[in-house]
């Protein structure tokens, strides 16, 4: 009678299969919580984004609400940038943001003894570069109104 010899190295070949395929399985899983940590933050910068290019648009229109009725607000033509780092920076949180607000206005509206100008009024604020770059952030309002 020929006696079997008990199989060995069965138990280790189970064993490696497990830990490659758990290894994998962590690996993917720290793949998707970096991916959805790293879109969370760029909602967040958006937000900001948003509220730095409607800062400007603020500034806007304070500036034209406190040139004279009938007069050209003399900031239109120019336009200006907020540029992080410098004097004209936004505060706060928004600080890293650059911000050009741009103005066209129109020609004078007479209506009777009154006249106004009518200024649109576009706010841009980028963060990150370029377009292109898995951090570029940009956000664009435009606003339209009289006085």
């Amino acid at each position: 009678m020929i006696k079997a010899k008990p199989q060995k190295g069965f138990s280790m070949i189970t064993a490696i299969f497990l830990l490659v395929v758990l290894g994998m399985l962590g690996t993917m899983m720290v793949t998707f919580f970096t991916a959805q940590q790293q879109s969370s933050a760029l909602d967040v910068t958006g937000s900001r984004a948003y509220q730095a290019s409607r800062a400007g648009v603020e500034w806007a229109a304070y500036n034209v609400a406190n040139t004279p009725a009938g007069t050209l607000w003399p900031g239109c033509a120019a336009g200006t940038t907020f540029v992080p780092g410098t004097a004209s920076a936004l505060a706060g949180t928004l600080s890293e943001f650059t911000v050009v607000v741009g103005c066209v206005s129109s020609a004078l509206l007479v209506d009777g003894p009154a006249s106004l100008y009518v200024y649109t009024i576009t706010s841009t604020a980028t963060l990150g570069g370029a377009p292109g770059n898995a951090d570029y952030v940009q956000r664009v309002m435009t606003v339209t109104m009289g006085r």
